[in-house]
């Protein structure tokens, strides 16, 4: 049996566990290969790591479905199903990783690519990214969290008329909804990325994780329920060596090292 192309490659950086996407020749489309390559990478990810940091080669981050091999499928629905499976995976794998997720996007964003973006904590994009859920062209509705990525960044109004009329949202105007974090030139993305993902690793990493749940479930709770999950977490964090060392560090005036805080 012919092995898999490589789609994803992995590297320790200091503390920072690397992923990066790297079919750029294809586009890193969506397909089994890139599904399987990149949930694996996640899950391998090495257990003094502090951060993971999503990029991707090439001019594109990820031009969506591989239509080719949709076309070419003899029972496209069971294909399809398939490939959601596996990309709902990559999402989870992000959404529940015990460390905080940053992204770096250039070019093309297309389909579960956008979900993609959505299950991490903090996107970094260049100027010239622009983001096509592309769904309705091919016929299909969405999948890989595209339709939660959107409706928490646009609201539904905004999301319906993006995915209903095939849109496209260019780099400004996903940062002005919220859908990235950061929007940066092409030439210095990489270098911004790496440098947001070292200072994020240097952080109290449990604290910022705790932080992320809050975030997501804000929307979802009334007042009430958020202010006892609020009282939980912060006595949890409380407990955490890395409140010890916040604490000591800023009566003391000097910088935490929340590394050291274990």
């Amino acid at each position: 049996m012919t092995e898999p192309a490589t789609r994803v490659t992995t590297t320790l950086d200091g503390d920072v566990w690397r992923i990066t996407l790297d079919a750029a020749d294809i586009g890193n489309p969506v397909d089994r290969a890139l599904a399987e390559q990149l949930a694996a990478a996640l899950e391998a990810r090495p257990a003094q790591s502090r951060a993971v940091l999503l990029l991707s080669t090439g001019r594109d981050f990820c031009v969506g479905a591989d239509v080719p091999a949709l076309a070419a499928a003899e029972d496209l629905p069971a294909l399809v199903r398939e490939l959601s499976a596996a990309w709902h995976r990559v999402v989870r794998a992000l959404l529940y990783c015990e460390v905080p997720v940053v992204a770096g996007v250039r070019g093309r964003v297309a389909g579960a690519g956008i979900g993609l973006l959505g299950a991490c904590d903090l996107v970094v994009c260049a100027r010239s990214t622009k983001l096509h859920p592309a769904y309705a062209t091919l016929g299909l509705s969405p999948d890989g969290g595209t339709t939660w990525a959107l409706t928490r960044a646009l609201g539904a109004p905004r999301a319906l008329e993006l995915l209903l009329t095939d849109g496209v949202l260019n780099a400004a105007e996903a940062h002005t909804f919220g859908l990235v974090a950061r929007l940066v030139d092409d030439e210095t993305l990489t270098e911004q990325t790496v440098e947001l993902a070292r200072t994020i690793a240097a952080g109290p990493v449990r604290a910022m994780v705790r932080t992320r749940g809050l975030v997501r479930r804000a929307a979802l709770r009334t007042l009430e329920e958020q202010l006892d999950d609020e009282q939980r977490l912060i006595g949890e964090s409380a407990a955490d060596p890395e409140s010890r060392e916040g604490v000591s560090a800023f009566t003391a005036g000097r910088r935490p090292d929340f590394r050291a805080a274990t």
